[in-house]
């Protein structure tokens, strides 16, 4: 059942197992909780809360259904806002459920306002707080994530590490206490998700070879609202002297038009609307290179071997840079271009992000009293 806050009902049952609310805000979340959910669930009860921080039209029955991802017990419909009144409805709504729910732990993911506003809703009202994706650092204080991550980290007394660098960060940040290395939740979304992701047929129904084409996304706030950093990234895309395959974010398509910038798309980019999870990452997996500005799609992009040109200065995946799979090249067309043109790996992969068991292990750790 969805409800929002207006109807939200007070007569909280008692609950002798340990009550989880996990809080997500955007498809990527509702993909990473998918695993985890599914061994909580063994363990312990779970309310899911969806902040709807942002709209997905992609976000159907169809989505949770594919994935096997159960529907939110709650959607606050909270929507796009400017960051500071967007985390303080958010908070507002979170507050009100916890109050009624009880839960004994919430689960925060990531580093979205959603992260933020579960964790600071949650600590508030004395209720411990689990973060998973815990420890990850670009050390860009610019970055809202950035600051998204380090303040919930300092907010939980269970923090989920995907890696050893992340356990690293937080101890140089003063947090052992409850520090876990325990695996990318991601990882394990890939190796169940791979096998079906082989079997759509998006790739010939767009008519691409594979390995043929390049496979881009672009989204975050840095590219997406600097028109100089934009222009820079589609001159590059453009220049390409192959398909460039661009599910494109409502968000990079709004500015685009609002900056003029239709003109700087070539022929040779193919604009689709977003695509699901799996027909993305049956394009991932057959793509010649990835360029991206997302953290999660240059962990996808490791995960099956594909070279991965970021288009951003730094990363919170620096393990995949320092292996060789990943080269960050900012918004600079020629820098993006010289990338895509000529970047390959090094060598064979050498980094773990886990041997496919951290939803099990987070779940263990999550349900204990």
């Amino acid at each position: 059942m969805c409800a929002s806050p207006a109807t939200l009902n007070y007569a909280a049952p008692l609950h002798s197992r340990m009550k989880v609310a996990s809080v997500v805000g955007a498809r990527p979340q509702f993909v990473k909780m998918a695993p985890v959910s599914r061994e909580l669930r063994k363990r312990a009860e779970e309310v899911i809360v969806h902040t709807g921080q942002h709209y997905d039209r992609n976000m159907s029955g169809a989505f949770f259904e594919t994935l096997d991802i159960p529907e939110p017990d709650y959607n606050l419909e909270v929507g796009s806002e400017s960051h500071g009144r967007q985390t303080g409805v958010m908070l507002q709504g979170l507050e009100h459920v916890f109050e009624v729910e009880r839960p004994d732990r919430v689960l925060v993911y990531g580093d979205t306002n959603s992260t933020l506003a579960g964790a600071l809703a949650a600590a508030k009202l004395q209720i411990p707080v689990g973060h998973v994706e815990a420890g990850l650092r670009s050390f860009n204080r610019a970055m809202p994530e950035e600051l998204n991550r380090v303040l919930t980290d300092h907010l939980s007394g269970l923090l989920f590490c995907p890696t050893r660098t992340a356990v690293e960060n937080l101890r140089r940040e003063g947090i052992e206490r409850g520090v876990h290395l325990v695996g990318d939740v991601m990882y394990d979304v890939a190796l169940v998700s791979a096998q079906a992701a082989r079997k759509r047929s998006i790739r010939k129904e767009l008519g691409l070879e594979a390995k043929g084409y390049v496979l881009a996304t672009v989204h975050r706030a840095g590219n997406t609202d600097a028109r100089a950093n934009l222009e820079g990234i589609l001159t590059a895309f453009s220049r390409h002297k192959g398909p460039v395959v661009f599910p494109i974010h409502p968000r990079t398509r709004k500015m685009i038009a609002q900056f003029g910038l239709e003109a700087s798309l070539g022929s040779n980019v193919r604009l689709l609307e977003p695509v699901d999870y799996l027909d993305f990452l049956a394009l991932l997996i057959d793509a010649a290179k990835v360029a991206t500005d997302s953290g999660g799609v240059q962990k996808e992009a490791y995960f099956f071997g594909v070279p991965c040109v970021t288009l951003r200065d730094e990363t919170e995946w620096i393990e995949t840079v320092e292996d060789g799979w990943n080269v960050l090249v900012g918004a600079d067309a020629r820098e993006i271009g010289k990338a895509l043109d000529s970047f390959a790996p090094r060598g064979t992969k050498g980094v773990s992000f886990g041997d496919g068991h951290a939803a099990e292990r987070i779940a263990e750790l999550a349900a204990r009293g």
